[in-house]
């Protein structure tokens, strides 16, 4: 039984703390202890919202997750559990019953609250589950064993630690591969989960697939005597080289499972059944081993298997669809020009509408559909998500929750300005500048250039406790925000440049960004930082910028191109961008050894090449668990630096990956990087 109503003190919670930010200064300790609103859940009868808060201690070190329920206008919000242990997951399993995770099983309680009673006993845990729409089945996803024990080979050599490897991909995003999710369909009678039925049968494939996916890869037919899902069933080179994910019908009772997307060589994601049943929808992308190419959604007649691709004339990239219940409708969030939107597709009209404002800095997610309303939640650069109602009449919206609207009203308020920036090749590129609080255009001010990782991806109104620009706007800095070649709110061709033209056009849009606000006057000295391919873009911009930039900080970068393409783990994306976009039927033709010239140009302009050319300090951040950009790349960019005689400094963290994630690393992380930045840019 879990800790539902005892005190914080017994029970471990941690709480949303008092006379937060009472000094009216935005800082990395504030930032990780707001609240965290995440996953409403309308009730069956549409009465009410379910969902979660998380609130952090950084004392702790951790953050744990508590569930609400409110009234579908937003009144009468309650608490419902008080527990030192995350509940996540949480759904309605009827207008008064909830099921949610905790400690990776699933307990059922009261939706006012009460004892929790524990519902699951799987060997192993629960990760992620999803109920069949009569609450009778579920899906849960669960870890199977993947690898060879040294005592699976000499059973006397039980104290032997020794990893076996004889094939790729051995080791995936911060973790070794040694199991891989599978999907479970068990019955739901009496409270309790029965026996779980492995969809896969025991094959050596991920479901859903890593290192991202959850349910919403997977869909129960409305009857739930099938289920639609994503799965890439590939192992070993051909996965590590494929992005191809086909969707499955699956037949509960017999088992018999059929690939509805055979011929489509791209990522096939997120397939929904229409409310009867007769029709699924889905993402999908055209090309092989292109991880950002066009996201269209398709539409699938499961009686003739004939398909239509409803977003053929949307310029921008289509998301999990959601239908209304009349069928009439598909929804989707799309980012748009900067800023992410919801859209729909009239099935009747065959056309595309917006929904959400136009215009409007609010990034909105995927929603829930209500006959006059959606249920979803939007954030913006200058708060995190809030969970709103948008009328579907006009596309005005209300937010419904005010988790910190307390404590944002007490800090300064930075000012956020939508510029477009003409680019070298004449065209123009939004970048968001963001003014500390209290600007005066007289006076100067240091500031921050923001190298986008990626490289593909859009610097939208999102709200980040890894990179946040209001938070870095609050240390006095103007930020400096461009979405240069590579974005993907822009249309595939401006999306689609940047493959096999690292060091070209992007670079000349962050030079030409950095310009335009160094020639104004209250501009001083101006830094530019990153993380991912926004590192690999600082250490290049340190070999080429000419004295435009006083400091860089570059987070988990790629530093030597030939040897990150030998030590990653996901094969395709460095294959394809690093050259195989001009050689698309041929695999490896972004390798080092290939004879593609545009690999071979890629390979010739690795930033470490140009080390000879750093003169300006630098700082490196890198998790010893990063398997993405693995740590000797940080580790030899600081080394480097070193025998370059350039002032520099690393942070390296052993329990981290890609991001830094931990409350007390992140605010370590934070203080050494305003510390660094102060030091040479104020």
């Amino acid at each position: 039984m879990t800790d539902c109503k005892k005190s914080p003190s017994d029970s471990g919670e941690i709480v949303k703390p008092e006379n937060l930010a009472a000094d009216g200064h935005f800082t990395a300790e504030v930032m990780h202890m707001l609240g965290k609103v995440s996953d409403p859940q309308v009730s069956p009868d549409g009465s009410r919202i379910l969902f979660g808060v998380t609130y952090t201690s950084i004392e702790q070190n951790k953050g744990v997750r508590q569930l609400f329920v409110m009234d579908i206008d937003g009144g009468s919000r309650t608490q419902i559990t008080h527990s030192g242990k995350s509940c996540s997951n949480a759904r309605w399993l009827d207008d008064n019953t909830i099921l949610y995770l905790s400690g990776g099983q699933i307990y059922k309680m009261p939706a006012g609250g009460g004892k929790a009673a524990k519902v699951s006993d799987v060997e192993g845990g629960i990760s992620e589950f999803k109920l069949s729409p009569d609450c009778s089945q579920l899906l849960y996803v669960s870890a199977v064993k993947n690898h060879t024990a040294p005592t699976d080979v000499y059973p006397d050599l039980d104290k032997a630690t020794v990893r076996t490897i004889d094939g790729l991909m051995y080791r995936h995003w911060d973790h070794f591969v040694e199991e891989i999710p599978h999907t479970f369909i068990a019955s739901l009678k009496d409270g309790k989960l029965g026996e779980g039925k492995d969809i896969l049968d025991g094959q050596p494939y991920e479901l859903p697939t890593e290192p991202f996916g959850g349910l919403e890869q997977l869909s129960w037919s409305p009857d739930g005597s099938k289920v639609v899902y994503s799965c890439r069933k590939l192992t070993g080179i051909d996965y590590a080289f494929s992005t191809n994910t086909d969707i499955y019908l699956y037949d509960v009772a017999t088992g018999e499972c059929e690939n509805l997307t055979e011929g489509m060589p791209g990522y096939d994601t997120e397939p929904v059944f229409s409310p009867d049943g007769d029709c699924i929808a889905w993402c999908s992308m055209a090309r092989a081993r292109y991880e950002a190419d066009k996201v269209r959604i398709f539409v699938m007649n499961l009686e003739n298997r004939n398909k239509i691709e409803i977003t053929a004339d949307f310029k921008y990239n289509g998301s999990i669809p959601v239908w209304s219940a009349d069928q009439r409708y598909l929804y989707f969030a799309s980012l748009v020009e900067g800023v992410q939107e919801i859209w729909r597709y009239d099935m009747d009209a065959m056309k595309m509408e917006r929904v959400t404002p136009q215009h409007e800095w609010y990034d909105f997610d995927t929603p829930t559909v209500l006959a006059d309303r959606l249920i979803t939640t939007n954030q913006s650069m200058m708060r995190p998500s809030e969970i709103v109602s948008v009328s579907l009449a006009d596309g005005s919206w209300k937010q419904l929750t005010h988790e910190n609207d307390d404590i944002l009203a007490k800090l300064e308020q930075p000012t956020v300005e939508e510029r477009w920036i003409t680019t070298t090749d004449g065209k123009q590129m939004l970048t968001w500048i963001i003014y500390p609080d209290g600007f005066d255009a007289s006076k100067t001010y240091p500031a921050i250039l923001m190298c986008l990782g990626g490289p593909q991806g859009t610097i939208s109104q999102s709200w980040s406790t890894r990179w946040n620009y209001r938070l870095m706007s609050s240390q006095g800095y103007i930020m400096v925000l461009p979405n240069r070649r590579g974005t993907t709110a822009f249309g595939q061709e401006w999306c689609e440049q940047i493959s096999g033209d690292y060091i070209g056009q992007n670079m000349q849009d962050y030079l030409r960004a950095a310009d335009a606000m160094l020639a104004e006057p209250y501009v001083g000295k101006m830094a530019a930082v990153g993380a991912s391919y926004g590192g690999y873009s600082v250490y290049y911009l340190a070999g080429i910028h000419q004295g435009r930039f006083s400091a860089f900080i570059a987070h988990a970068g790629i530093f030597n191109e030939e040897h990150m393409y030998e030590v990653t783990e996901e094969m395709w994306f460095p294959d394809w961008d690093n050259g195989g976009i001009a050689r698309p039927d041929e695999v490896q033709a972004g390798a080092p050894w290939s004879d593609n010239p545009v690999a071979r140009r890629h390979y010739d302009n690795s930033p470490h090449k140009l080390v000879k050319n750093w003169d300006t300090p630098i700082m490196v951040v890198h998790g010893e668990l990063d398997y993405r950009v693995p740590v000797d790349q940080g580790m030899a960019a600081f080394n480097a630096a070193q025998m370059m005689g350039v002032p520099s400094k690393m942070l390296l963290f052993p329990d981290e990956n890609h991001w830094v994630l931990k409350p007390q690393n992140s605010v370590y992380w934070h203080r050494q990087f305003f510390d660094w930045l102060d030091r040479w840019c104020k």
